[in-house]
């Protein structure tokens, strides 16, 4: 039995019989609700009438052998799973979509202070972490996450996005590279993208909201790439410190002039270059005058209304009242206020700010 596939409105399979009599067809038909049509020996229907549990119960059939390649093909592609995966500078916290078709995870930075190790994951208490920063006297460190941790997270899924932080920051792009060359050897055809985001925090998650809005438009996986890419060309990230108490431990700033700047109330102000570094541009003085740099600033770049996302360390208030005087000015803005999880709370201190858009 010879069978074909034909398109139009419905899904059409029609079979001419080849040293087998047309009994199968009848058989196929009353399993999958198919339509016979006689001596013309085709058969009809759309492909939401297929049972699948019918066709593997009777897979001897060589139609229902047929349908079973066709209709498990559609049903792979149906279901394709996704994972966009971050490095913990970003503050989402790992969830999953309601369809179970899109997971947002995170692989964590270990943060040393003292004696003692930070995992940077959901289960960090960042209080107590900013506690035992302001409590000790010598400089912290950071460790990336291990190119295992990334490997676990590309395994997961049928199509994988990372993202990292600015990989002028950190050695987290290269483990995430290592990891994947280690899941493509092991499985060639996986999907699998690495992203530098040349930012942290917030600007990653700005990227992250856009690449899921894309896989629910159904855009194909190098589509979404690219258009990821493109997407943290365009997007920018501020921040605001009030403490410098790790730049002073750093030796990046002389004690005396950190003190004084604490306790006279200023702030610096600083931003991420196209080139993924972080500079300082300014400072300000009282919080109210932060807001009011932070937004000029954002003017300065041209700015006009769209998601803007704000990290915050410890200062809710603040960030609130930064997302006000945004909305005063851009009517037409979608903001999110997140706190600031591990990574970011060492490097903002507490009371300090991190905004993209």
């Amino acid at each position: 039995m010879r069978i074909s596939p034909l398109t139009g409105p419905d899904y059409f399979l029609k079979a001419t019989p080849h040293n087998e009599s047309c009994g199968a067809l009848r058989k196929f038909c009353v399993l999958t609700s198919f339509r016979f049509h006689g001596n013309t020996s085709s058969i009809t229907a759309k492909p939401r009438l297929v049972s699948t549990q019918n066709l593997l119960a009777n897979r001897s059939c060589p139609i229902m052998r047929y349908c079973l390649k066709i209709f498990g093909k559609r049903e792979r592609k149906k279901h394709m799973n996704w994972n966009i995966i971050t490095d913990s500078s970003c503050d989402l916290l790992p969830s999953t979509s309601p369809d179970g078709r899109i997971r947002l995870t995170s692989v964590p930075f270990t943060i040393r202070i003292g004696e003692r190790d930070f995992v940077d994951d959901e289960h960090l208490d960042t209080m107590e972490m900013l506690s035992a920063m302001e409590q000790e006297h010598s400089a912290g460190h950071t460790s990336c996450p291990t190119p295992d941790a990334w490997l676990a997270q590309f395994e997961q899924a049928d199509c994988a996005i990372a993202i990292t932080i600015s990989s002028q920051l950190s050695g987290s792009m290269n483990s995430a590279l290592a990891a994947r060359d280690m899941a493509l050897e092991k499985n060639p055809d996986k999907k699998i993208v690495i992203l530098d985001s040349l930012s942290t925090g917030p600007e990653v998650l700005l990227c992250v909201k856009e690449i899921e809005r894309l896989i629910r438009q159904g855009l194909a996986f190098d589509d979404i790439a690219a258009h990821a890419r493109n997407f943290l060309q365009k997007t920018k990230i501020l921040f605001a410190l009030s403490s410098f108490d790790n730049l002073i431990k750093n030796g990046r700033i002389h004690r005396l002039t950190g003190m004084l700047a604490k306790a006279l109330g200023i702030w610096g102000i600083g931003s991420g270059s196209d080139e993924g570094k972080i500079t300082f541009e300014s400072k300000a003085r009282g919080a109210k005058k932060v807001v009011q740099t932070l937004v000029n600033t954002m003017k300065e770049h041209g700015f006009i209304g769209g998601n803007v996302a704000i990290s915050h360390c410890d200062n809710l208030a603040l960030a609130q009242t930064l997302k006000n005087s945004i909305l005063d000015i851009w009517e037409n803005t979608s903001i999110e206020i997140l706190p600031t999880r591990g990574l970011c709370s060492y490097y903002a201190e507490r009371g300090g700010l991190i905004v993209s858009y």
